[in-house]
């Protein structure tokens, strides 16, 4: 599978110098309003992200993860790994009994990648799927219309690599077995307000809009998959209460998406409307 993936060529499709120019002239834009704020609850885990199955919680830190149980708040497991070999859990997602992470060995280079599995009454690690080397780190798995959805950060300057930079940072669909189908770049004018990191949550809503979120500002971005070609297409920048991090939409109640504050150790629910 890395071999595949490190040999794809359409990186940088879309990404003209006239087209860069243009979003980063638009870089310096202040954010959206954010999005009303439902919920709040603390959970010292809450350093990289969050995934709800609609009844808890699930706050993410490099190395460990806390279970809270939505209607009180209380935590009901936990899981604590080696960090030699947990060095960087970015994201997770509910995918039937198991919560499904992206891991790497951010900020070390070259680049390596896994996808961990956990039980998800338990917490208990139950596997790990190494990609090894690939065409980035890998920040986030989802799951959506029967296929993983993976995003491979790229960064300028720490956990970087000579030649790549957040203007890499790529969308890619694979199969059961972690097999690349197909793969997206970023648009021009989102990798701008992602500089110098790279796109560090991503979760598509049950009515298949796809919503990403950068590394430092508290904005979402809705995009759509393109009708041609290999660029992502924005249709609405969204702001929230939450600077980036990993993002994932409550399965329950509908409009409700949870982020973290990670100054604060805060998981956090906002209401987000459908837009047009």
């Amino acid at each position: 599978m890395a071999g595949r993936l490190t040999s794809i060529l359409i990186l940088c499709a879309g990404l003209t110098g006239s087209a860069m120019a243009a979003a980063q002239q638009g870089s310096d834009a202040p954010s959206p309003p954010p999005a009303p704020v439902v919920a709040r609850l603390p959970a010292p885990e809450a350093h990289q992200g969050v995934a709800s199955d609609g009844v808890h919680l699930y706050a993410i830190d490099n190395d460990r993860i806390g279970k809270y149980r939505l209607r009180d708040g209380q935590r009901v497991a936990s899981w604590q790994g080696e960090r030699r070999l947990f060095p960087h859990m970015n994201s997770c997602t509910v995918a039937g009994r198991e919560l499904v992470c992206a891991a790497s060995n951010y900020p070390a280079v070259p680049q390596t990648s896994a996808v961990e599995f956990f039980d998800l009454a338990t917490l208990r690690h139950l596997r790990t799927v190494s990609l090894g080397l690939g065409p980035g780190s890998l920040t986030v798995m989802d799951r959506h219309d029967g296929k993983w959805w993976a995003v491979f950060a790229n960064y300028e300057g720490k956990g970087g690599e000579p030649g790549r930079d957040y203007r890499h940072t790529l969308l890619v669909r694979m199969d059961d077995q972690f097999r690349q189908e197909a793969a997206w770049v970023f648009p021009a004018e989102v990798l701008a307000r992602f500089a110098p990191k790279s796109c560090s949550g991503m979760s598509w809503s049950k009515d298949g809009r796809l919503y990403v979120t950068g590394h430092d500002r508290p904005e979402i971005y809705e995009l759509a998959l393109p009708e041609a070609g290999s660029t992502l297409e924005l249709r609405r920048t969204i702001g929230f209460a939450s600077p980036g991090q990993a993002i994932d939409w409550d399965p329950i109640k509908p409009g409700l998406l949870w982020s973290i504050d990670r100054a604060r150790n805060d998981m956090i629910g906002s209401r987000i409307d459908a837009g047009r």
